[in-house]
């Protein structure tokens, strides 16, 4: 029982490295935009080398899938975590001489090489963390996970700000040296080893294809034909962009006096919020897959919300941050709360009341200033909280035989996040970080026309689109 436990922290523990890479970008970007006198073009390349990492990775094994097999299949689901797991260690290992040689070309390469290792892990995870025990309680370990995701969002970007600057008040980039990503890359490579290790001389469970199923799926491009999918894949691309580039171009946003006036070594607090936004939302919405009985869910639906906020409160007042107009943030949450709870387990409907009120939270922050504007921002993070699973859910609905070749299609357009951040630091060198936002909203308003239209491709198609959305991130 014992090794059982200590096998699926270890399974379950990639979760926490995704969301722990992917936020700490949010640091590095004004870190090495500082250092190399970077545009925010320029600097939004980190995150355009780790975010198409996904696409470049999932596209190469699909075309291996195409034209020899399913090469997870063959190697086997344990196998090929772990060898995701050593291609991110040899990523962050890699990190070490592009410190050294001050290269910014470099350390985009060993990002791209993490994700690349990512987005193996993404393919492999997932079915793994539904097999390992009951597939009836298959959805609490995948909301489990999801959390554990959403933890590492929290606290990567202090516990990279600490690493990098070692307080709030740190010096400028121009006193820090890029040699302080040294080590935490190599303690982040020494950790994939270490679970990598655990994982090996751990008993996983087996997973099986259908044969017959298989051979469709790689041969075939079936998933194509069903306009539910091509749409959720725009619809995916689209949400990981918006949900990256929100928190990506902050640190230009935080610079402006309008808003606050912050330099980069001064910002962690607000990025780590953003992505505790994320879990927020995800706590809240996992409450759902558990028997807790109508009045008891009412309740921790009121209540889960302001118990996450109050961690990650404490974890950035532990760290030192001046976390009091946190506070600010408390009617969103509450807002948030209250849309869980009047959309249900509805994923189309839950999808649309979230992207309408994000769209006029983003028109908020465009004609404000301050904290209003900050925080009408950074509450993107709480309604594109449980969006994945909603547009996941949606897009595989009614595929049959292709719903895994559907699935990989979706993994692949992750690498939305390696487009729109980019996109809108042109605009931020064109006009201003404030009024870039405006991508936001044309983000939030596709996600709605989305889940708008979904209903009725399905509804045609015969199909009961009122499924439970319990597909983690």
């Amino acid at each position: 029982m014992q090794k059982l436990q200590s096998s699926f922290v270890a399974l379950i523990s990639v979760f926490f490295f995704w969301g722990f890479v992917a936020a700490s970008n949010g640091i590095l970007i004004p870190l090495f935009k500082a250092k190399f006198e970077l545009s925010q073009f320029q600097s939004q390349l980190v995150d355009l080398s780790f975010y198409a990492a996904y696409g470049v990775g999932s596209l190469i094994y699909f075309i291996i899938s195409r034209s020899s097999g399913d090469p997870i299949f063959k190697m086997g689901y344990k196998k090929a975590l772990i060898l995701g797991l050593l291609v991110s260690a040899i990523g962050s290992l890699f990190f070490i001489p592009a410190a050294s040689f001050n290269s910014y070309p470099l350390l985009l390469c060993a990002l791209f090489i993490i994700g690349l290792g990512f987005a193996l892990q993404q393919i492999v995870a997932n079915p793994f963390v539904i097999n390992f025990g009951d597939k009836e309680t298959g959805a609490q370990r995948l909301n489990l996970a999801g959390g554990i995701n959403s933890f590492g969002t929290t606290i990567g970007p202090v516990i990279l700000s600490f690493a990098l600057f070692g307080n709030i008040n740190a010096p400028a980039a121009a006193d820090s040296s890029l040699d302080a990503v040294k080590t935490p890359a190599l303690i982040l490579f020494l950790l994939f080893i270490l679970c990598a290790t655990i994982l090996w001389f751990s008993k996983l469970p087996v997973i099986s294809a259908n044969s017959k199923d298989s051979d469709v799926t790689t041969k075939e491009l079936g998933a194509l034909k069903f306009p539910q999918l091509t749409l959720g894949m725009l619809a995916i691309f689209v949400y990981v962009g918006v949900e990256v580039t929100i928190q990506s171009n902050m640190g230009a946003l935080l610079k402006m006096p309008e808003i606050k006036g912050l330099d980069h070594t001064k910002i962690s607090h607000f990025i780590s919020l953003y992505w505790g936004s994320l879990m927020i939302g995800r706590w809240t919405g996992s409450i759902g897959a558990f028997n807790v009985g109508k009045t008891n869910k009412l309740i921790l639906q009121l209540v889960m919300p302001l118990i996450a906020f109050a961690i990650i409160y404490g974890v950035n007042l532990l760290r030192g941050s001046q976390v009091d107009d946190y506070l600010y943030y408390i009617p969103y949450v509450i807002l948030a709360s209250v849309i869980f709870i009047i959309s249900g387990d509805n994923p189309a409907k839950t999808l649309l009341i979230l992207a309408l009120t994000a769209c006029a939270m983003m028109i908020v922050g465009l004609v404000t200033t301050g904290n209003l504007a900050l925080y009408s921002f950074m509450s993107g993070g709480l309604f594109c909280s449980v969006m994945w699973p909603c547009i996941f859910a949606l897009a595989i609905n009614g595929l049959g035989k292709y719903t895994n070749q559907g699935s990989s299609l979706l993994v692949m357009m992750i690498f939305g996040g390696a487009i729109i951040p980019p996109l809108q630091g042109l605009l931020v060198d064109a006009i201003n970080p404030h009024a870039s936002y405006i991508v936001t909203v044309f983000c939030f308003g596709y996600l709605a026309f989305y889940a708008w239209k979904v209903k009725g491709i399905l509804k045609a198609q015969g199909i009961d689109y009122d499924v439970k959305s319990d597909v983690a991130h």
